[in-house]
């Protein structure tokens, strides 16, 4: 038999943000049904009974009051509750509702004192995040004193008595619990202790008996289909981390995507369980492609703290649908803080994620219903503001920045947008050439010999499936003077007082791509042999063409090769690849006549070009450096020695 179910007391209404069952849902008695939102809390609403959703009475957006149809529900003989049996709840709540008594009337005539002020009772302890006052303001009975916050609301606290402030017992950081001192207050002879604020929806939370938050009661929802969120662009599927069956949080990872550049952990803005993988290994995802089905799991969360109100009749009824070992406690009545941060409108999750990345919440485009400011939204500002390209400020660095000019002044233009890639090179080489005092020396090398013993062993490394190039020749050699050097093989400690020099030899060779330069890196050079950097070399330059270089592949280097061999020139500054300390540039080889002592001779000369950071490497260092490198590259045989 079918029956109507109404909104329950719920001291206000609120609209409706989230629907959280079905048609044909079966239900249990207290699972909630949809969530409201008012302009100070949201709170989820539950149905007094099991059975069957036969029928949703309002829809998203709508406004719900206390009495409202909500569901038509076919209920459950065996499960349905008398509607008598709730009482003792009531009345539970009635009792614990009962204002204090008041102070007696002779206290108006006694003397100003310095009074111990506890925290209140708040159903638990909280993380100072916000002091409203300061030693020696005038409060108010019942104004806030500090805000709180636990891992699912913030509130704030108010002192019971008015006067003027002595003593703060807490600092930024601290946590708060029931019974904890909270101020020292010379309190005024008339001040009277404030009457218990009567309890209505959005004043409550629900706690167990031994006063620890209770959980919420889990709610299945339907199926839905979770979209790759709004990641600036497309990344390769290089790792999937669940499987279907799995039950995930909200804001777990679900895949990792690969760009170019860079690797990132994609996850779902909901909970649930995992119904359909929608992609597979090897695949492109970008904004808005289908990434999963989820049976969407939701729970009722305990409503935000309050702001400072009008008080209200109490209303028990509002805790007749919660279980009967759950006690209601009244949560601390607030003010608005004084901090940006708080005068949008946004719960405790948020706010922390916001105060983790150091985002101001006033400066956040809000997309929730009544301007509520989302996680994404705080994401998607963290994005944009990386995304955006970093002006040459006046200060820090006192580097003026560049006059803007419209060049469509003087004739046709085209603007061509930077690849991403681009765009983040761009900032590195920036951070790299302003921090680091650089400087280049310059040298050739004598590498007639080396070239004849290259050639002589084309036709082993075409046995081996193997092109033998210049390049595995530079990066043996660099290993082996990094091994000499170990000053080169190093980085500046962050204190500025110290070098790190690293016991393993990875070295970076830069690639050019269509979409910038990317730089693999080679591990443990020191213990391979040509032949193995000439293989790994050419299937790491590939795969940095055909963007398919893992994250790993491009970190950990000691030291980077860049070489314009293929192009030409006779020398360039290339810049250090921080943290490193130096990188090595090579030009083209040419013939030149040498002085042998008696005769010009033809030699093949190599051009070398060294950059390093002046604060961990000298001149001489530098020049010893190339130096070494020439006679090495001169006579490969004496890295044997």
């Amino acid at each position: 038999m079918s029956e109507t179910i109404h909104v329950p007391n719920i001291g206000g209404e609120g609209e409706v943000i989230e629907i959280l069952v079905k048609v044909g849902d079966r239900i249990e008695a207290d699972q909630s049904i949809v969530t409201l939102e008012s302009a100070k809390a949201s709170m989820e609403v539950p149905c007094s009974k099991a059975g069957t959703v036969k029928k949703i009475l309002f829809k998203m957006g709508d406004t719900l009051k206390e009495g409202d149809p909500m569901i038509e529900l076919e209920a459950e003989s065996a499960t349905a509750a008398p509607k008598e049996a709730p009482a003792p709840v009531k009345e539970a709540a009635k009792a614990e509702a009962k204002p204090a008594p008041k102070v007696a009337a002779q206290a108006a005539a006694s003397t100003p004192s310095v009074e111990q002020i506890n925290v209140p009772n708040i159903g638990g302890e909280g993380q100072v995040i916000e002091i409203l006052v300061r030693v020696g303001q005038r409060v108010e009975a019942d104004q806030s004193i500090v805000t709180l916050e636990s891992a699912k609301a913030s509130m704030e606290v108010p002192t019971p008595k008015a006067g003027v402030i002595k003593k703060l017992l807490f600092k930024m950081g601290d946590s708060l619990k029931d019974g904890d001192p909270m101020l020292e207050l010379e309190v005024d002879g008339d001040s009277a202790a404030v009457e218990a604020a009567p309890i209505t929806f959005s004043d409550v939370a629900i706690v167990d008996q031994d006063g620890s938050q209770a959980p919420a009661p889990e709610v299945r929802g339907g199926v839905e289909q979770i979209n790759v969120p709004n990641i600036g662009g497309e990344g390769q599927v290089i790792e999937i981390l669940v499987n279907v069956g799995d039950r995930v949080e909200a804001d777990q990872s679900i895949v990792t995507l690969e760009s170019a550049k860079a690797s990132m952990e994609v996850p779902t803005p909901k909970a649930g369980i995992v119904k359909k993988l929608l992609f597979k290994m090897g695949d492109s995802l970008k904004d808005g492609d289908p990434m999963l089905e989820l049976e969407v799991i939701g729970s009722a969360a305990s409503a935000p703290a309050p702001t400072n109100k009008q008080a209200a009749q109490p209303t028990p009824s509002a805790v007749a649908s919660a279980p009967a070992k759950a006690q209601v406690v009244a949560s601390a009545p607030t003010a608005a803080p004084a901090g940006s941060n708080a005068k949008v409108h946004a719960g405790p999750a948020v706010r922390m994620v916001a105060r983790d990345f150091g985002v101001d919440l006033g400066l956040v485009k809000a997309t929730g219903p009544r301007g509520r400011i989302l996680k994404e939204d705080v994401q998607n500002f963290v994005k944009q503001e990386l995304q955006k390209p970093k002006a040459a400020a006046s200060g820090g660095s006192g580097i003026p920045p560049i006059p803007e000019v419209d060049f469509s002044r003087f004739g046709a233009i085209e603007e061509v947008p930077l690849t991403r890639l681009m765009q983040i090179a761009a900032v590195n080489l920036h951070r790299s050439w302003v921090n680091l005092p650089h400087v280049t020396q310059f040298d050739q090398s004598d590498i007639t010999d080396l070239e004849e013993f290259r050639v002589a062993q084309k036709a082993l490394g075409e046995k081996k499936g193997v092109k033998l190039t210049l390049l595995p020749f530079l990066i043996k050699a660099c290993a082996h003077l990094l091994l000499e050097m170990p000053d080169f093989n190093s980085s500046l400690a962050p204190s500025g007082k110290a070098v790190i020099r690293k016991k393993y030899v990875h070295i970076g060779f830069a690639v050019d791509t269509p979409d910038g330069l990317l730089v693999p890196v080679i591990r443990d050079v020191d213990k391979k042999s040509l032949f193995d950097l000439a293989k790994e070399a050419s299937e790491l330059a590939a795969k940095a063409r055909d963007k398919k270089l893992k994250p790993d592949e491009m970190q950990g280097a000691c030291f980077t090769i860049s070489s314009l061999g293929h192009i030409g020139g006779t020398g360039f500054t290339p810049i250090v690849n921080a943290p490193e300390v130096a990188i090595l540039g090579v030009n083209k080889a040419s013939m030149q006549p040498v002085w042998d002592g008696k005769a010009f001779q033809p030699r093949l000369m190599l051009p070398l070009s060294l950059s390093y950071d002046h604060r961990v490497i000298n001149g001489a260092a530098g020049a010893r450096f190339t130096k070494r490198l020439a006679d090495i590259l001169g006579d490969i045989r004496s890295m044997l020695l």
